[in-house]
C-alpha cells in the first residue's frame, strides 16, 4: 500500500481500541519472569556453551603477539575464537569499528578474543588467563583538545551546514546580541538487559536469538560481517529489556557467538559484560555547542546560529546537535554548523533522541538566558518566536505544530504565573525554590514496514511481523491496530514479533517505530478486509467489521463462520511517497520542572514535573505515558548526574558500570505528569499518529537547568550540573 495523500476517514478512526489506555499485553509475562530475553531461550540450546569476551587493554595500537596456551589448557575450555583464527571477517554496514579487533586494535575494550567453554565460570577464568602484548599508539581522547582539528562530515545524516539569508550581517546590525557556548558530556545507555545473544548453527544455517531492535538491520550485518548469504541467517528477538539506541545494530556479542558456536560445533551463549558494554558498545557522543542570536529590543529572533563539534572514531559521524535549531525557532537570517573531530574513543551513535537531546540541553539555556537579557517571561519569548512554517524553507508549512498551545496549557497547569520574577527570590526553609521551562522537539519520521496477518480457523487473529518490543509496548499497539481494523477484540488477536522470517517493519529506533509498524498492519489488515469480505459475499468497500462480524449489502456474517472455511492470511507493506517533502512533519511539547537546591550545600532536588505533548493520535495513552515519563526520568540523569569519564590518558571510559555511572533512582524523581494534547495528523499515516517516546527526554535537561537557575541566580552551562558547579556561586 502507497500512503502518498493525506489520510481520510478510515476504522481507525472508530477508535473502540485504539486510542485506549490498554494495559499492556506483554505486562503479565515480563513481571512473572516468562518472557524469554536473549540470554533465556534455554529451549533452543539445552546443551549450550558459554562465551567470554576479551576486550583490548589499549584504545589504540596493534596486538604483536597472544599467548592462548594456559586458557586453552584451562578446565572446560572448548575453543577459543580470535581474528587470526577466525578466518576473513567483513564490517557490517551499521558498524564503524570491526566487532572482532586483531591485530589492529580501534578501541579500548574492542573484542579481541572470545573463549568458549562448557560453564560461564570457566570462560571467564580462562579468559583471564590470556596474555596479550601490545604496542600502543598515542591517541585522541579530548574533544576541547581535538576541536580545532574538526572538520566538516559527511552528509550521510543530513547536510552538516545550512544557511539562509545573511547570519553574520543580521548579527552584527541587531540591536540586541547573545553569545554563548555549552557542553554536554559522554553518555551511556545503561539499559537492563546486557547485549546478548544466543547462536546456533544448523548446517550452513545460522540462528541468533539476541537483544537487536532493528532485525532487518542486524541480519543483513550479520551475513556481512561473515560473509554468508542473507538468507542463511535468521535473527530471533522477541523481548528486548531496554536498548535507547544502543541496540540498533549488530555487537560484537551477536557475531562472536556465531563465530564461537561455528568453531566449537555447538550453540553457544555470549553477554557482554558490564564494563564491555559501556566501552565495547555505543554512546551519546559528547559535543561543544556555540549558540548566537541577534534579536530585536522586544524579543523577534533576527539572526541565530548553531555550530557543534563532537567527535567519533574514523569513518564513523557526528551528534546532530544542531537539527532542531533549524526548525523551531523563526528568523529570518540563520546559520546551523556541524562539525567532526577524529577520537580515539569508543563509538559513538544513537542514543535516545540523538540530536535532539543534546541539542536543545544547550539551545533551550541559550533561550531562557536570552529572555533574562530582553527583560521577557521565557514562555512569551519562545511564543513571540513561533512559526507555522519550516524557516530555512518558508514554502513547507508544518503538518501539525502545537508549540504555543503546549506551553500554554502547560503554564496553566503548571501555575506559571506565581513564579518569581526574579532568581534567588523564592525560599522555603533550607530550600531554594525555582521552577524552568523549556520548549521540546524531534521530527517524525516514517518507514516503510510489512505485516502479515491471518484469521485463523478458530477465529483469532494472528500478527507477524519483525518489529521489535524494547519495552515501549509494541505488542500492544499492534494488536489495537488489528483488533479495530477487524473488528475484534483485543483478546482475539496474537501478535509475534522479532523474526526474520516475519515480514520487514520498520523496527524500533527514531521515534519511527510505533507509527510506521502499525500503519504496516493496517496495510495488511486492509487485504484481508478486502479477502474475508469476498468470503463474505460482501463488497469490501461497503463492509463493516465489528463485534466480530462483517455487515454490508444487507448481509451479516460471523467471522466464526468464514474461519471454518480455512485459514485467510494476507502480507502487505506500507509506503511512503513525497509527503514528507511538501510537509514538515515534526511533534512538539513543553516540559516544567521545579527544583530545590539546598543553601548550604547546593543538593539539588526534582520536586514535580509536567510534559505537554502534542504528537498526533496517540495510540495507546497509557503506554504513551509510560514511554515520557521514562525519557523525563532520562533527562533528569542527563542534567544532573550522568556523564561517561573520559581517561584522557588511555582512552576509555573509567566510570564504565552501574556503580560508578549513575542514574536517576525512584527517590530522584517525583510526581510525574503527563498531557497529550488532541491532535490527529493525516499527513502523517494512515494511523494519524507520529512518534512520542523520544519527545519526551528532549528539552528536560535545559528544563532542570533553567528551574535551578531560576532557584539560586547561578547558571551552569556545562552538564552535568553538580553541586560542585554550584557551591562557591550560591546566594548568600
Amino acid at each position: 500500500m502507497k500512503f502518498d495523500t493525506p489520510a481520510g476517514p478510515n476504522p481507525i478512526d472508530r477508535l473502540r481500541v485504539v486510542g485506549q489506555p490498554v494495559d499492556r499485553i506483554d505486562g503479565p509475562l515480563k513481571t512473572t519472569g516468562t518472557a524469554p530475553y536473549a540470554y533465556e531461550h534455554h529451549d533452543v540450546a539445552p546443551d549450550a556453551a558459554y562465551g567470554y569476551v576479551v576486550g583490548a587493554g589499549i584504545a589504540k595500537g596493534t596486538i604483536r603477539a597472544m599467548d592462548l596456551s594456559a586458557a586453552r589448557k584451562s578446565p572446560g575450555v572448548l575453543g577459543i575464537v580470535t581474528a587470526q583464527s577466525a578466518g576473513k571477517l567483513g564490517k557490517g554496514k551499521f558498524n564503524t569499528a570491526h566487532l572482532l579487533g586483531g591485530p589492529r586494535v580501534e578501541h579500548y575494550h574492542q573484542a579481541v578474543a572470545l573463549v568458549v567453554a562448557e560453564t560461564f565460570e570457566q570462560a571467564r577464568a580462562a579468559a583471564q588467563r590470556i596474555k596479550v602484548d601490545y604496542a600502543r599508539e598515542t591517541g585522541a581522547f579530548d574533544l576541547h583538545a581535538a576541536r580545532g582539528s574538526a572538520t566538516k562530515p559527511k552528509a550521510d545524516q543530513g547536510p552538516p551546514d545550512t544557511a539562509v539569508g545573511d547570519f553574520a550581517g543580521a548579527y552584527a546590525a541587531a540591536p540586541v546580541k547573545f553569545d554563548q557556548t555549552y557542553t554536554t558530556p559522554d553518555q551511556a545507555h545503561a539499559m537492563m538487559e546486557p547485549h546478548a545473544s544466543i547462536a546456533r548453527w544448523d548446517g550452513d544455517q545460522l540462528t541468533v536469538w539476541t537483544s537487536n531492535q532493528m532485525i532487518d538491520w542486524g541480519t543483513g550485518d550479520v551475513a556481512k560481517t561473515l560473509g554468508i548469504p542473507k538468507e542463511k541467517v535468521r535473527l530471533v528477538s522477541p523481548y528486548i529489556g531496554g536498548g535507547f539506541g544502543g541496540k540498533l545494530f549488530v555487537r560484537a556479542d551477536a557475531v562472536l557467538a556465531a563465530l564461537g558456536a561455528r568453531q566449537v560445533g555447538r550453540a553457544v551463549k555470549v553477554m557482554l559484560q558490564r564494563p564491555l558494554i559501556f566501552n565495547n558498545t555505543t554512546h551519546r557522543p559528547a559535543t561543544i555547542q556555540r549558540i548566537r542570536f541577534g534579536t530585536t529590543a522586544d524579543g523577534h529572533i533576527q539572526a541565530i546560529g548553531h555550530e557543534s563539534w563532537s567527535g567519533d572514531l574514523p569513518g564513523g559521524g557526528p551528534e546532530t546537535a544542531v537539527n532542531q535549531t533549524r526548525l523551531l525557532y523563526a528568523g529570518a537570517d540563520r546559520m546551523t554548523a556541524t562539525r567532526l573531530a577524529v577520537l580515539d574513543l569508543p563509538e559513538g551513535n544513537a542514543m535516545r533522541a540523538p540530536g535532539e537531546a543534546p541539542g536543545l540541553m544547550a539551545l533551550e539555556i541559550a533561550v531562557d538566558e536570552l529572555a533574562e537579557q530582553l527583560g521577557m517571561d521565557p514562555i512569551e519569548l519562545r511564543i513571540r518566536n513561533d512559526t507555522q512554517v519550516d524557516p530555512e524553507h518558508p514554502q513547507r508549512p508544518f503538518s501539525q505544530r502545537q508549540l504555543v498551545q503546549c506551553l500554554q496549557e502547560g503554564a496553566r497547569r503548571f501555575g506559571w504565573e506565581r513564579r518569581a520574577a526574579k532568581p534567588a527570590s523564592t525560599r522555603e526553609g533550607r530550600w531554594w525554590i525555582g521552577q524552568g521551562v523549556a520548549a521540546a522537539f524531534r521530527n517524525n519520521l516514517v518507514m516503510a514496514s510489512g505485516a502479515r496477518v491471518a484469521l485463523e480457523p478458530d477465529a483469532t487473529v494472528t500478527v507477524e511481523t519483525d518489529m521489535t518490543d524494547i519495552g515501549t509496548g509494541s505488542y500492544t499497539i499492534i494488536a489495537q491496530t488489528a483488533a479495530e481494523m477487524l473488528g475484534v477484540p483485543l483478546s482475539k488477536v496474537h501478535v509475534r514479533l522479532g523474526d526474520s522470517r516475519f515480514p520487514v517493519s520498520a523496527g524500533s529506533g527514531g521515534q519511527w517505530g510505533g507509527n510506521s509498524s502499525t500503519a504496516g498492519v493496517y496495510a495488511a489488515c486492509v487485504k484481508l478486509r478486502q479477502s474475508l469480505a469476498e468470503r463474505a459475499g460482501i463488497l469490501a468497500d461497503a463492509a463493516d467489521f465489528s463485534e466480530g462480524r462483517v455487515r454490508g449489502g444487507g448481509r451479516d456474517v460471523p467471522l466464526e463462520q468464514l474461519a471454518r472455511q480455512g485459514r485467510v492470511v494476507a502480507e502487505d507493506r506500507m509506503e511512503y511517497g513525497d509527503l514528507a517533502e511538501k510537509f514538515q512533519q515534526s511533534t512538539f511539547g513543553a516540559h516544567f520542572v521545579e527544583v530545590a537546591v539546598d543553601a548550604a550545600t547546593a543538593e539539588i532536588r526534582v520536586r514535580r514535573m509536567l510534559a505537554v505533548c502534542a504528537a498526533g493520535r496517540i495510540l495507546n495513552p497509557k503506554s504513551a505515558r509510560s514511554q515520557v515519563i521514562g525519557a523525563m526520568t532520562m533527562g533528569v540523569g542527563a542534567a544532573l548526574m550522568e556523564e561517561l569519564v573520559v581517561d584522557r590518558r588511555l582512552g576509555f571510559f573509567v566510570n564504565h558500570d552501574l556503580a560508578g555511572y549513575e542514574v536517576p533512582v525512584h527517590a530522584d524523581i517525583p510526581h510525574q505528569e503527563v498531557v497529550f494534547l488532541d491532535e490527529t495528523d493525516p499527513v502523517s499515516s494512515p494511523m494519524k499518529a507520529k512518534g512520542v517516546g523520544e519527545l519526551g527526554i528532549c528539552g528536560v535537561g535545559a528544563a532542570v537547568a533553567n528551574a535551578i537557575h531560576h532557584a539560586t541566580g547561578v547558571r551552569v552551562r556545562d552538564y552535568p550540573i553538580t553541586l560542585d558547579k554550584l557551591l562557591e556561586r550560591m546566594p548568600a
